[in-house]
Protein backbone atom coordinates (compact mmCIF):
# COMPACT_ATOMS: atom_id res chain seq x y z
CA UNK A 1 0.00 0.00 0.00
CA UNK A 2 2.95 2.30 1.00
CA UNK A 3 4.52 1.43 -2.14
CA UNK A 4 1.39 2.42 -4.45
CA UNK A 5 0.69 5.55 -2.37
CA UNK A 6 4.75 6.91 -3.35
CA UNK A 7 4.58 5.90 -6.77
CA UNK A 8 1.05 8.04 -7.02
CA UNK A 9 2.94 10.76 -5.39
CA UNK A 10 6.31 10.50 -7.72
CA UNK A 11 3.24 10.69 -10.83
CA UNK A 12 1.98 13.53 -9.68
CA UNK A 13 5.16 15.30 -8.99
CA UNK A 14 5.79 14.70 -12.50
CA UNK A 15 2.83 16.22 -14.33
CA UNK A 16 3.23 19.60 -12.29
CA UNK A 17 6.78 19.68 -13.55
CA UNK A 18 5.74 18.81 -17.23
CA UNK A 19 2.35 21.70 -16.88
CA UNK A 20 5.28 24.05 -15.46
CA UNK A 21 7.56 23.27 -18.48
CA UNK A 22 5.11 23.92 -20.91
CA UNK A 23 3.73 27.32 -19.30
CA UNK A 24 7.10 28.32 -19.44
CA UNK A 25 7.86 27.74 -22.93
CA UNK A 26 4.30 29.19 -24.06
CA UNK A 27 5.20 32.48 -22.14
CA UNK A 28 8.60 32.51 -24.22
CA UNK A 29 6.82 31.89 -27.45
CA UNK A 30 3.55 35.04 -26.87
CA UNK A 31 5.74 38.57 -27.66
CA UNK A 32 6.31 40.43 -24.37
CA UNK A 33 4.98 43.47 -26.45
CA UNK A 34 2.08 43.90 -28.71
CA UNK A 35 0.60 47.37 -30.35
CA UNK A 36 -2.58 48.05 -31.49
CA UNK A 37 -3.30 49.03 -35.20
CA UNK A 38 -5.35 52.26 -36.47
CA UNK A 39 -6.49 52.56 -40.39
CA UNK A 40 -7.01 56.04 -42.07
CA UNK A 41 -10.34 57.25 -42.89
CA UNK A 42 -11.58 59.47 -45.75
CA UNK A 43 -13.66 62.52 -44.01
CA UNK A 44 -14.02 66.20 -44.76
CA UNK A 45 -10.79 68.48 -42.91
CA UNK A 46 -12.20 72.05 -41.26
CA UNK A 47 -9.03 74.20 -39.69
CA UNK A 48 -10.76 77.21 -37.73
CA UNK A 49 -10.64 79.50 -35.54
CA UNK A 50 -12.76 80.49 -32.39
CA UNK A 51 -12.71 83.66 -31.75
CA UNK A 52 -14.14 85.00 -28.21
CA UNK A 53 -15.82 88.14 -27.70
CA UNK A 54 -19.43 90.27 -27.88
CA UNK A 55 -22.02 91.39 -29.94
CA UNK A 56 -22.93 95.13 -29.85
CA UNK A 57 -25.04 97.87 -31.82
CA UNK A 58 -22.78 99.44 -34.92
CA UNK A 59 -23.58 102.90 -33.36
CA UNK A 60 -24.15 103.85 -30.21
CA UNK A 61 -24.58 107.74 -29.45
CA UNK A 62 -24.43 109.57 -26.52
CA UNK A 63 -27.15 112.19 -25.60
CA UNK A 64 -25.14 115.68 -23.82
CA UNK A 65 -26.91 118.61 -22.68
CA UNK A 66 -26.43 122.02 -24.31
CA UNK A 67 -26.32 123.54 -20.69
CA UNK A 68 -25.46 122.65 -17.61
CA UNK A 69 -28.29 122.28 -14.85
CA UNK A 70 -29.95 119.59 -12.82
CA UNK A 71 -32.12 116.75 -14.03
CA UNK A 72 -35.66 118.02 -13.19
CA UNK A 73 -37.02 114.68 -15.06
CA UNK A 74 -36.38 111.73 -16.41
CA UNK A 75 -39.59 110.55 -19.13
CA UNK A 76 -38.42 107.36 -20.38
CA UNK A 77 -36.49 104.01 -19.03
CA UNK A 78 -34.01 101.86 -20.33
CA UNK A 79 -34.90 99.68 -23.74
CA UNK A 80 -37.79 102.49 -24.30
CA UNK A 81 -37.64 102.72 -28.25
CA UNK A 82 -37.40 106.22 -29.34
CA UNK A 83 -37.67 108.38 -32.37
CA UNK A 84 -35.42 110.97 -32.77
CA UNK A 85 -37.26 114.45 -30.94
CA UNK A 86 -38.59 112.46 -28.55
CA UNK A 87 -38.03 114.30 -24.79
CA UNK A 88 -36.08 112.14 -22.72
CA UNK A 89 -35.24 114.92 -19.90
CA UNK A 90 -35.71 118.13 -18.45
CA UNK A 91 -32.96 120.50 -17.28
CA UNK A 92 -33.74 123.06 -14.18
CA UNK A 93 -30.73 125.39 -14.95
CA UNK A 94 -28.90 126.47 -11.94
CA UNK A 95 -27.02 129.47 -12.85
CA UNK A 96 -23.91 130.49 -10.82
CA UNK A 97 -24.38 133.64 -8.65
CA UNK A 98 -21.26 135.01 -9.21
CA UNK A 99 -21.85 135.06 -13.06
CA UNK A 100 -25.15 136.16 -12.58
CA UNK A 101 -24.33 139.25 -11.22
CA UNK A 102 -21.54 139.84 -13.30
CA UNK A 103 -24.25 139.77 -16.01
CA UNK A 104 -26.62 142.10 -14.02
CA UNK A 105 -23.92 144.33 -13.83
CA UNK A 106 -23.16 144.07 -17.38
CA UNK A 107 -27.50 144.57 -18.45
CA UNK A 108 -26.83 148.04 -16.39
CA UNK A 109 -23.94 149.54 -18.06
CA UNK A 110 -25.13 149.01 -20.91
CA UNK A 111 -29.16 150.75 -19.93
CA UNK A 112 -26.82 153.66 -18.57
CA UNK A 113 -24.39 153.98 -21.90
CA UNK A 114 -28.01 154.15 -24.14
CA UNK A 115 -29.22 156.69 -22.10
CA UNK A 116 -26.40 158.64 -22.73
CA UNK A 117 -26.78 158.02 -26.31
CA UNK A 118 -30.31 158.65 -26.61
CA UNK A 119 -29.66 162.18 -25.17
CA UNK A 120 -26.47 162.77 -27.41
CA UNK A 121 -28.57 161.58 -30.22
CA UNK A 122 -31.31 163.32 -29.68
CA UNK A 123 -29.51 166.76 -29.13
CA UNK A 124 -27.47 166.48 -32.28
CA UNK A 125 -30.95 164.98 -34.30
CA UNK A 126 -32.55 168.42 -32.80
CA UNK A 127 -29.52 170.48 -33.78
CA UNK A 128 -29.50 168.89 -37.26
CA UNK A 129 -33.27 169.34 -38.30
CA UNK A 130 -32.08 173.14 -37.52
CA UNK A 131 -28.67 172.71 -39.81
CA UNK A 132 -26.69 173.91 -37.57
CA UNK A 133 -25.20 170.22 -37.32
CA UNK A 134 -23.21 168.43 -40.67
CA UNK A 135 -24.89 165.24 -41.23
CA UNK A 136 -21.22 163.37 -40.62
CA UNK A 137 -21.74 163.97 -36.97
CA UNK A 138 -25.27 163.38 -37.27
CA UNK A 139 -24.31 160.02 -38.78
CA UNK A 140 -21.70 159.44 -36.32
CA UNK A 141 -23.97 159.89 -33.31
CA UNK A 142 -27.10 158.26 -34.85
CA UNK A 143 -24.73 154.76 -35.40
CA UNK A 144 -23.37 155.08 -31.36
CA UNK A 145 -26.86 155.58 -30.69
CA UNK A 146 -27.53 152.14 -32.03
CA UNK A 147 -24.78 150.85 -30.97
CA UNK A 148 -25.50 151.52 -27.67
CA UNK A 149 -29.07 149.59 -28.19
CA UNK A 150 -27.67 146.57 -29.47
CA UNK A 151 -24.97 146.22 -26.30
CA UNK A 152 -28.20 146.32 -24.46
CA UNK A 153 -29.86 143.48 -26.17
CA UNK A 154 -26.74 141.65 -26.33
CA UNK A 155 -26.42 142.00 -22.29
CA UNK A 156 -29.73 141.41 -21.51
CA UNK A 157 -29.67 138.10 -23.63
CA UNK A 158 -26.83 137.18 -21.63
CA UNK A 159 -28.00 137.58 -18.36
CA UNK A 160 -31.06 135.57 -19.48
CA UNK A 161 -29.31 132.57 -20.83
CA UNK A 162 -27.41 132.50 -17.29
CA UNK A 163 -30.64 132.83 -15.30
CA UNK A 164 -32.67 130.55 -17.18
CA UNK A 165 -30.50 128.52 -19.78
CA UNK A 166 -31.41 130.17 -23.03
CA UNK A 167 -33.15 132.99 -24.61
CA UNK A 168 -37.01 134.06 -24.88
CA UNK A 169 -38.86 130.86 -26.50
CA UNK A 170 -36.06 129.16 -27.09
CA UNK A 171 -35.55 128.19 -23.45
CA UNK A 172 -37.45 124.67 -23.64
CA UNK A 173 -34.93 123.56 -26.74
CA UNK A 174 -31.61 123.79 -24.75
CA UNK A 175 -33.56 122.49 -21.01
CA UNK A 176 -35.72 119.53 -22.77
CA UNK A 177 -33.36 117.00 -23.82
CA UNK A 178 -34.34 115.13 -26.63
CA UNK A 179 -33.32 112.04 -28.75
CA UNK A 180 -30.97 112.72 -31.82
CA UNK A 181 -31.49 109.47 -33.52
CA UNK A 182 -34.32 106.88 -33.48
CA UNK A 183 -33.59 103.70 -31.78
CA UNK A 184 -33.54 101.74 -28.30
CA UNK A 185 -32.58 103.84 -25.58
CA UNK A 186 -29.93 101.63 -23.96
CA UNK A 187 -28.29 103.70 -21.11
CA UNK A 188 -29.88 106.25 -18.80
CA UNK A 189 -26.51 106.57 -16.19
CA UNK A 190 -28.24 109.66 -14.72
CA UNK A 191 -31.15 109.88 -12.21
CA UNK A 192 -33.24 112.87 -11.43
CA UNK A 193 -31.06 115.27 -8.86
CA UNK A 194 -27.95 114.80 -10.57
CA UNK A 195 -25.92 117.76 -11.77
CA UNK A 196 -24.92 117.20 -14.90
CA UNK A 197 -22.57 119.45 -16.85
CA UNK A 198 -22.93 120.85 -21.09
CA UNK A 199 -20.10 119.67 -23.58
CA UNK A 200 -17.95 122.09 -24.60
CA UNK A 201 -14.65 122.55 -25.92
CA UNK A 202 -12.97 121.66 -22.93
CA UNK A 203 -15.26 119.35 -21.27
CA UNK A 204 -17.16 116.06 -22.99
CA UNK A 205 -19.94 117.05 -20.73
CA UNK A 206 -22.60 114.66 -18.76
CA UNK A 207 -24.07 111.30 -20.93
CA UNK A 208 -27.62 111.49 -20.35
CA UNK A 209 -28.75 108.44 -22.60
CA UNK A 210 -27.33 106.16 -24.80
CA UNK A 211 -29.41 105.16 -28.24
CA UNK A 212 -28.36 102.62 -30.66
CA UNK A 213 -30.11 101.22 -33.28
CA UNK A 214 -30.80 97.47 -32.36
CA UNK A 215 -31.09 96.25 -35.78
CA UNK A 216 -27.77 96.73 -37.09
CA UNK A 217 -25.07 94.73 -34.40
CA UNK A 218 -21.93 93.67 -34.82
CA UNK A 219 -19.57 91.11 -33.19
CA UNK A 220 -16.19 92.23 -31.89
CA UNK A 221 -13.57 90.48 -30.24
CA UNK A 222 -9.88 89.61 -30.45
CA UNK A 223 -7.86 87.74 -32.50
CA UNK A 224 -4.31 86.00 -31.35
CA UNK A 225 -1.10 86.94 -33.56
CA UNK A 226 -0.85 83.64 -34.39
CA UNK A 227 -3.85 83.51 -36.15
CA UNK A 228 -4.48 87.39 -37.39
CA UNK A 229 -2.55 86.71 -40.33
CA UNK A 230 -4.84 84.20 -41.79
CA UNK A 231 -7.79 86.39 -42.43
CA UNK A 232 -8.92 88.72 -44.19
CA UNK A 233 -11.76 90.82 -44.74
CA UNK A 234 -14.89 88.94 -46.39
CA UNK A 235 -14.63 86.31 -44.81
CA UNK A 236 -17.84 84.24 -43.20
CA UNK A 237 -18.03 84.24 -39.21
CA UNK A 238 -20.81 81.78 -37.67
CA UNK A 239 -21.57 83.54 -34.66
CA UNK A 240 -22.77 81.55 -31.69
CA UNK A 241 -24.48 83.50 -28.77
CA UNK A 242 -24.35 82.14 -24.74
CA UNK A 243 -27.56 83.28 -24.40
CA UNK A 244 -29.05 81.80 -27.26
CA UNK A 245 -27.73 78.97 -26.96
CA UNK A 246 -29.96 77.23 -30.14
CA UNK A 247 -29.26 80.37 -32.64
CA UNK A 248 -26.75 81.10 -35.24
CA UNK A 249 -25.91 84.25 -36.85
CA UNK A 250 -24.45 85.07 -39.84
CA UNK A 251 -21.18 87.13 -40.29
CA UNK A 252 -19.08 88.95 -42.69
CA UNK A 253 -15.14 90.21 -41.21
CA UNK A 254 -15.36 93.93 -42.08
CA UNK A 255 -12.55 95.18 -39.88
CA UNK A 256 -9.12 93.91 -38.48
CA UNK A 257 -6.98 96.25 -36.31
CA UNK A 258 -3.88 97.34 -37.56
CA UNK A 259 -1.97 97.38 -34.12
CA UNK A 260 -2.47 94.68 -31.71
CA UNK A 261 -2.52 95.12 -27.73
CA UNK A 262 -0.84 93.16 -25.03
CA UNK A 263 -3.12 91.39 -22.73
CA UNK A 264 -1.34 88.82 -20.05
CA UNK A 265 1.30 88.35 -22.23
CA UNK A 266 -0.07 87.75 -25.74
CA UNK A 267 -0.66 90.16 -28.30
CA UNK A 268 -4.47 90.37 -29.43
CA UNK A 269 -6.18 91.96 -32.60
CA UNK A 270 -9.64 93.17 -32.98
CA UNK A 271 -11.55 92.32 -35.30
CA UNK A 272 -15.18 93.02 -36.40
CA UNK A 273 -17.93 91.64 -38.36
CA UNK A 274 -21.06 92.67 -39.00
CA UNK A 275 -24.11 90.49 -37.88
CA UNK A 276 -27.15 89.68 -39.42
CA UNK A 277 -29.97 89.72 -37.37
CA UNK A 278 -33.69 88.57 -38.27
CA UNK A 279 -36.57 90.14 -37.27
CA UNK A 280 -37.57 87.12 -35.17
CA UNK A 281 -35.14 87.51 -32.72
CA UNK A 282 -34.12 89.81 -30.45
CA UNK A 283 -30.43 90.39 -29.53
CA UNK A 284 -28.96 92.39 -26.70
CA UNK A 285 -26.02 94.86 -27.21
CA UNK A 286 -23.33 93.25 -24.93
CA UNK A 287 -24.23 89.38 -25.14
CA UNK A 288 -20.84 87.04 -24.94
CA UNK A 289 -20.35 85.18 -28.39
CA UNK A 290 -17.99 82.87 -30.26
CA UNK A 291 -17.29 83.32 -33.67
CA UNK A 292 -16.09 80.67 -35.51
CA UNK A 293 -13.96 81.61 -38.73
CA UNK A 294 -13.11 78.66 -41.30
CA UNK A 295 -9.67 79.09 -41.97
CA UNK A 296 -9.04 76.24 -44.55
CA UNK A 297 -11.37 73.46 -46.00
CA UNK A 298 -10.75 69.71 -47.52
CA UNK A 299 -13.74 67.61 -48.42
CA UNK A 300 -13.42 63.64 -48.72
CA UNK A 301 -9.69 63.31 -48.15
CA UNK A 302 -7.55 60.82 -46.53
CA UNK A 303 -6.66 61.20 -43.13
CA UNK A 304 -5.16 60.30 -39.64
CA UNK A 305 -5.47 61.40 -35.97
CA UNK A 306 -2.84 63.63 -34.86
CA UNK A 307 -2.11 61.20 -31.58
CA UNK A 308 -0.41 59.13 -34.45
CA UNK A 309 2.31 61.03 -35.96
CA UNK A 310 5.48 60.93 -34.78
CA UNK A 311 8.77 63.35 -35.21
CA UNK A 312 12.28 63.17 -36.26
CA UNK A 313 14.20 64.56 -33.29
CA UNK A 314 16.94 65.83 -35.99
CA UNK A 315 14.84 67.24 -39.03
CA UNK A 316 10.93 66.97 -37.27
CA UNK A 317 9.91 65.39 -40.29
CA UNK A 318 6.62 63.90 -39.44
CA UNK A 319 6.25 59.93 -39.76
CA UNK A 320 4.38 56.84 -38.37
CA UNK A 321 5.38 53.32 -38.48
CA UNK A 322 3.06 50.90 -40.86
CA UNK A 323 2.39 46.90 -39.88
CA UNK A 324 4.07 44.81 -42.12
CA UNK A 325 3.55 41.34 -40.44
CA UNK A 326 2.67 40.85 -36.87
CA UNK A 327 4.40 42.91 -34.46
CA UNK A 328 6.51 43.99 -36.98
CA UNK A 329 6.16 47.81 -38.57
CA UNK A 330 8.15 49.73 -41.06
CA UNK A 331 8.58 53.62 -41.05
CA UNK A 332 7.14 55.87 -43.18
CA UNK A 333 7.58 59.60 -43.87
CA UNK A 334 4.81 61.58 -44.35
CA UNK A 335 3.79 64.95 -46.38
CA UNK A 336 0.72 66.74 -44.18
CA UNK A 337 -1.95 68.97 -45.06
CA UNK A 338 -4.96 70.45 -43.47
CA UNK A 339 -5.88 69.76 -39.70
CA UNK A 340 -8.36 70.56 -37.40
CA UNK A 341 -6.03 69.91 -34.16
CA UNK A 342 -7.73 66.20 -33.89
CA UNK A 343 -7.35 64.85 -37.95
CA UNK A 344 -4.82 65.57 -40.08
CA UNK A 345 -5.07 65.61 -43.99
CA UNK A 346 -2.34 62.46 -45.43
CA UNK A 347 -1.34 64.09 -48.68
CA UNK A 348 1.45 61.41 -49.51
CA UNK A 349 3.44 58.80 -47.95
CA UNK A 350 1.05 56.07 -46.89
CA UNK A 351 -1.94 53.40 -48.85
CA UNK A 352 -5.21 53.95 -48.10
CA UNK A 353 -5.07 50.31 -46.26
CA UNK A 354 -2.11 51.20 -44.37
CA UNK A 355 -2.38 49.66 -40.63
CA UNK A 356 -0.93 52.38 -38.26
CA UNK A 357 0.80 51.71 -35.15
CA UNK A 358 -0.65 52.94 -31.79
CA UNK A 359 1.84 54.23 -29.84
CA UNK A 360 0.51 52.75 -26.54
CA UNK A 361 1.64 49.54 -25.47
CA UNK A 362 -1.13 46.55 -24.94
CA UNK A 363 -1.74 43.90 -22.30
CA UNK A 364 -0.23 40.42 -22.62
CA UNK A 365 -2.25 37.71 -25.27
CA UNK A 366 -3.24 36.09 -21.70
CA UNK A 367 -4.74 38.71 -19.64
CA UNK A 368 -6.91 39.94 -22.51
CA UNK A 369 -8.26 36.44 -23.26
CA UNK A 370 -8.98 36.29 -18.84
CA UNK A 371 -10.85 40.04 -19.77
Amino acid sequence: MNKYLKYGLIGILCIGILYAIVYFLKQNSTPTQLYKTESLEKKDIVNKVIVTGKVIPEDEINIKPQISGIIDKIHLEEGAKVNAGDLIAVIKVVPNEQSLYQAQGRVRNAELALNNAKMEYDRNKTLYDKGVVSNQDYTNQKLTYEQAQQELKNARGDYQIIRRGSIGGSTAANTNIRATVSGTILEIPVKEGDQVIQSNNFNDGTTIATIADMTKMIFEGEVDEAEVGKLHLGMPLEINLGALEKDKFNAKLKFIAPKGVETEGAVQFKIEGDLVVSDSTYVRAGYSANASIVLEEKKDVLTLKEALLQFDKDTEQPYVEVETGENEFERKELELGVSDGIDVEIVSGLEEDAKIKVWNKLERKEDAEDE
